[in-house]
């Protein structure tokens, strides 16, 4: 049986946070920018955050964000409460044989993430716009 590809998950408020383009104005519609340039890079099929594709790609949002759709090579989980609680549930959902990663620039969340075994990744790894690419995303 073939392993499951990694799962790369997106701390959506996080990285949407990162850069100040007035996402504050519409958290919904920066959540589907960014499900969007998610989608349109491609990460699903060609890899992100040092993982080669296929990558699982999923995107947690949470508050206003809430309700936006999945798109081919994004899933989209809305968050019931904490956006981080989702994040950590799904880590520990996937198990520890399957490889994943979280990317967030949240140190509480990193910790709460590593300690599951899970990897880490910082915003600009699927924000490019943002700053260079760098290995873990820093």
């Amino acid at each position: 049986m073939d392993a499951p590809p990694p799962l790369v998950i997106v701390d959506g408020a996080n990285v949407v946070g990162s850069v100040p383009d007035g996402w504050w104005r519409d958290r919904r519609g920066a959540a589907e920018r960014l499900r969007d340039a998610l989608a349109d890079a491609g990460y699903a099929g060609q890899g992100v955050a040092g993982r080669p594709g296929p990558v699982e790609l999923v995107l947690v949002v949470e508050g206003a964000a809430r309700g936006v759709e999945s798109v081919p090579g994004v899933r989209v989980e809305s968050a019931a409460g904490s956006g981080d609680d989702h994040i950590v549930d799904l880590v520990a959902q996937a198990g520890p044989d399957r490889d994943r990663v979280v990317v967030t620039a949240d140190r509480g969340l990193r910790e709460r993430v590593t300690a599951l075994g899970a990897g880490i990744a910082g915003p600009r790894t699927v924000r490019p716009q943002s700053g260079r690419k760098g290995a873990d995303g820093s």
